[in-house]
């Protein structure tokens, strides 16, 4: 069960990902963090009202921990893919959202087969490569600051939902998607200057924002199903899927590492469901 909901939270991220991405394109990029921000909120309120649950200080703290987390990898990945080559930021940062989550869970005593630990080790390059693009030659430390910072919030996001635990039902989605909100809020208002398409905002915003808020619940449940290591290094395989979009909806080539990546995550699936 923890596999699929993972491999299902890796869908629903990626997904996001590429609605959030077509979004930002088609509207003002400024607007559209805040519009998925606040679906997710939304969603979060719907997820309590319909799973239940009482909420403890115990998910408060790590419920809000987690928000703290996805503001700002949202908002270092935002903005180091717009200012910083894509080929380092995004690379960088999915890599360390898979391992840092990872390392912890086995800091904490999470065991592994022989065939969990090969596709754990296979699984890690490959997030990389599947979401290297260009030809990466070149870049500036701030681009590795941007990327580092992105991966060690959204680490951050997998670590503290995973903390909070399921006894609280989807609590624990509550106070992170408000504190994310606030965050996100926060650095984006200043940069609306422009007239925007409302109408295409609160489109691909909500549905980016409705597809990150359950991917988050799907994690939450996966890690409460399973160990943090697996799961983690499962959700974090999210830019395969947005890749595999880009490439038949946008027509958008794959290069060589891209294919790489996508072999290499779909062997890592294999052999961490064969170990699980």
């Amino acid at each position: 069960m923890a596999v699929t909901l993972a491999l299902l939270a890796a869908l629903s991220y990626g997904v996001g990902d590429f609605i959030g991405g077509v979004g930002g394109r088609r509207s003002n990029p400024a607007l559209m963090p805040i519009a998925v921000q606040m679906v997710g909120v939304v969603t979060a309120v719907v997820a309590v009202l319909v799973i239940g649950g009482t909420p403890t200080p115990h998910v408060w703290v790590w419920g809000a921990l987690s928000g703290v987390g996805s503001g700002i990898g949202n908002v270092c990945l935002l903005r180091g893919l717009a200012v910083g080559r894509m080929s380092v930021v995004a690379p960088l940062s999915a890599i360390i959202t898979a391992a840092l989550p990872a390392v912890v869970g086995l800091l904490a005593g999470d065991r592994l087969t022989w065939w969990g630990w090969t596709g754990i080790v296979l699984a890690l390059p490959a997030i990389a490569l599947a979401s290297r693009s260009g030809s990466g030659q070149g870049y500036r430390m701030t681009d590795v600051g941007y990327g580092l910072a992105a991966g060690l919030g959204f680490g951050l996001l997998f670590i503290a939902l995973d903390q909070a635990g399921t006894d609280a039902g989807a609590w624990p989605l509550l106070p992170g998607q408000l504190v994310a909100l606030v965050l996100v809020l926060v650095v984006a208002l200043p940069q609306l200057s422009q007239a925007s398409d409302i109408g295409a905002v609160v489109r691909w915003g909500g549905a980016s924002g409705l597809l990150g808020g359950c991917a988050n619940l799907l994690f939450l449940f996966a890690t409460g199903a399973g160990q943090l290591t697996i799961t983690a290094v499962l959700a974090g395989l999210y830019p395969a899927v947005t890749v595999t979009l880009a490439a038949i909806v946008l027509h958008e080539r794959i290069n060589r590492s891209q294919q790489y990546g996508l072999l290499a995550a779909a062997a890592s699936i294999v052999l961490i469901i064969t170990g699980s």
